[in-house]
């Protein structure tokens, strides 16, 4: 069989791709957790810089793959997209890694420190542009070559059910690889240096590398044909539906229905929005394939848009939650000292253990409750991460009050920082709803053989969060410190820096796109119900 695939289980490509993901979460989240502590601590940013730079690059970092998706369907295949990517991922590590040794061994002018500290951020960026909305897509590739002697029945049947146990598999390598991640090397960047701490990350994704082209005659690897340019047709059929948008001359009729009904698979966007069953201009059905692709890609904006806040709430615990805990009681006995970082791994943990309750506890409850044989659909599942994210944010507002009143009393005994865990856990319960639906939506609502373009949509979600959040510091700041003020909310005092406030501000901003999202939800219910 195509792959190594063994009878009832996944093919050897597909767990070997499962590893290399789980690796290069590790080798990421390596970096990303801690890195606020080592904007601070090393490079002598001030809180609100750091929180900024860091925003910043995550969001280069989670767009890029939108434009590494387009390329690698429109003129590249994705098996040397990833190896490319992965060539320069370990570029940008192994730079990295030089550059923190050099800063702590030699003098090295701080311009020239920063200038090679951002320029191995941003290149490991332009590696995860094409390394992932690619790696998943090429996975899920594996499982669609099957035995030509079995039945069309059975074979359709065994690669719904193995697709389903790839993306299982996938998530819980991914928070597997995360977990590492955040717990070992943020404890070995604080206690054993920055050096090692991104020299393990650099030579982990070399050997991933390594594996992955390993295995390289086991893989099913399509080609993409360079005439078709989905690009450019994309490009150009977003242009002529807008246009028809405003003459409010764009409508699908029932035969063009059920053509995009075949093009999406489960339950299509054009279901969950529905249109008046009418017609296309007379003379557009040249484009007919492109108008549909561009159509629902333009059902799929308000969604996302809703969804931004939610990103930008997200961002939290690798900046200012970490902070906080930098600020908290940290030591356990008399010799060890929790790295804050660490306390990201509560979401992680969270998520492993709440993932198989949710299959076997949480949607057979809310199956009696709603009637629905899924339980809840893939908006509801989204709204109610939405809506615990916000009750995070109610938490961390809180929590945080409280931490500087004590300081400001001048408590002998800090504030524990597991005071954190609370709303590092529900941020991990709203992964499991919000994170994985989107994950489901963006997929499955995009024609199957866009489906590099679909994940990179997801992932340009929090990519847009991220530029959200560091403007919304920046305008904070001169908000705060106009007219001579200097007590800005993100002060490098904590005892004077108002964090507090800067959540509720979250969680009302949350609140008011979740009410959104609802209000979007049942327009969209009413006008199916026509």
């Amino acid at each position: 069989m195509a792959g190594g695939t063994e009878s009832g289980g996944l093919s050897r490509s597909c767990i070997l791709i499962i590893v290399v993901a789980s690796v290069e979460r590790f080798a990421y989240k390596g970096v990303a957790s801690n890195l606020v502590t080592y904007l601070t601590d090393v490079a002598k940013l001030n809180t609100s810089s750091a929180a900024k730079n860091v925003n910043s690059w995550c969001g280069v970092t989670s767009m890029l793959p939108l434009l590494g998706a387009f390329l690698a369907d429109s003129y590249w295949d994705r098996y040397s997209t990833i190896l490319v990517s992965s060539l320069l991922y370990i570029v940008g590590l192994a730079s990295l890694t030089v550059s923190a040794l050099l800063w702590a061994f030699t003098p090295i002018n701080k311009t020239i420190f920063e200038a090679a500290l951002f320029s191995s951020l941003y290149l490991i960026s332009m590696a995860q542009g094409g390394y992932n909305p690619c790696l998943q897509a090429f996975g899920a590739d594996q499982l669609e070559k099957e035995d030509q002697h079995l039945p069309c029945s059975r074979k359709e049947n065994e690669n719904i059910e193995k697709k389903s146990k790839f993306f299982q598999w996938w998530y819980f390598g991914i928070c597997s690889g995360s977990l590492m991640g955040v717990t070992l090397m943020s404890y070995i960047q604080d206690n054993f240096g920055w050096g090692w701490g991104f020299a393990i990350p650099t030579i982990g994704m070399a050997l991933s590398a390594i594996c992955f082209s390993c295995g390289t005659h086991l893989y099913v690897r399509k080609k993409t044909k360079v005439t078709e340019q989905p690009t450019e047709a994309m490009v150009h059929s977003i242009k002529e539906t807008v246009k028809k948008a405003v003459r409010g001359r764009i409508r699908l009729s029932p035969k063009e229905e059920e053509v995009a009904e075949l093009e999406l698979q489960d339950k299509p966007l054009i279901d969950a929005f529905p249109t008046t069953e009418s017609s296309f201009d007379e003379g557009v059905n040249k484009e007919e394939p492109r108008l549909i692709d561009a159509r629902v890609i333009l059902k799929l904006l308000p969604v996302w848009t809703m969804l931004l806040m939610f990103a930008v709430i997200f961002q939290q615990p690798a900046t200012f939650f970490t902070k906080q805990g930098m600020a908290m009681k940290r030591n356990i006995g008399n010799n060890f000292m929790i790295p804050p970082a660490t306390l990201q791994s509560a979401i992680t943990i969270s998520i492993i253990l709440l993932m198989p309750l949710y299959d076997k506890a949480i949607i057979p409850a809310l199956r009696m409750i709603t009637g629905n044989e899924k339980g809840i659909n893939v908006l509801q599942r989204m709204g109610i991460g939405m809506l615990l994210s916000v009750v995070a944010m109610v938490v961390a507002a809180l929590v945080e009050t409280k931490r500087i009143d004590m300081s400001r009393k001048g408590e002998a005994v800090p504030l524990s920082i597991f005071w954190l865990l609370p709303q590092y856990i529900l941020l991990g319960v709203s992964d499991v709803f919000t994170v994985v639906g989107m994950q489901e939506f963006f997929y499955t609502q995009v024609p199957t053989r866009m489906r590099s373009i679909g994940i990179g949509l997801y992932l340009s979600v929090f990519g847009v969060g991220s530029f959200l959040s560091a403007l919304l510091i920046t305008v904070i700041e001169l908000i705060t410190t106009s007219g001579g003020n200097e007590c800005s909310w993100f002060s490098d005092d904590m005892r004077e820096a108002r964090l507090d406030n800067y959540y509720w501000l979250l969680a009302l901003s949350g609140s008011i796109c979740l009410m959104s999202f609802i209000s979007l939800c049942k327009h969209c219910t009413n006008e199916s119900c026509k």
